[in-house]
């Protein structure tokens, strides 16, 4: 993947996608989180308007990320700018401050999520999964923000 492809990477929603999303964005607003889901909130960039999405936090020796499977996002756009959100479940709302990982850095991480939600998200991560190189995930991880969790 060269490094433009990387940087503007994003995987839109197909087929019955939109459909799944609306459904599992409920979830949370019920209170039912699915192996450890969140709904990220995060103001726009540009409309200042919240902005919400179904998330899988990882905790890693209890630190927390945000990895965006789909690339670059428009959450991932927002939480740029705005370097603070929301995680919701139900009537229950953290707010947290987020710092973007470097590529070097994701490496431990994308491996971690791809062993924990290989099974969701693997689609999206084209061949790669939790048991590539380094060299392999190092390849990628351009196009696959990752977020701490402060």
């Amino acid at each position: 993947m060269d490094a433009h492809t990387a940087a503007t990477r994003y995987i839109g929603p197909t087929g019955l996608d939109p459909y799944m999303n609306r459904f599992f964005n409920m979830l949370p607003k019920l209170g039912i989180s699915v192996a450890g889901s969140r709904l990220l909130a995060v103001r726009g960039r540009k409309s200042g308007e919240w902005r919400t999405t179904l998330v899988n936090v990882l905790t890693i020796d209890d630190t927390r990320y945000l990895v965006a499977p789909r690339g670059h996002t428009q959450w991932v756009r927002n939480l740029r700018v705005a370097g603070t959100g929301e995680l919701r479940l139900g009537r229950k709302s953290e707010t947290f401050t987020a710092t973007e990982l470097p590529d070097a850095d994701k490496i431990p991480v994308l491996r971690a999520y791809l062993d924990r939600w290989g099974w969701e998200v693997g689609r999206f991560f084209e061949g790669v999964t939790k048991d590539a190189t380094d060299a392999e995930l190092t390849d990628i991880a351009p196009g696959f923000p990752v977020f701490v969790l402060h």
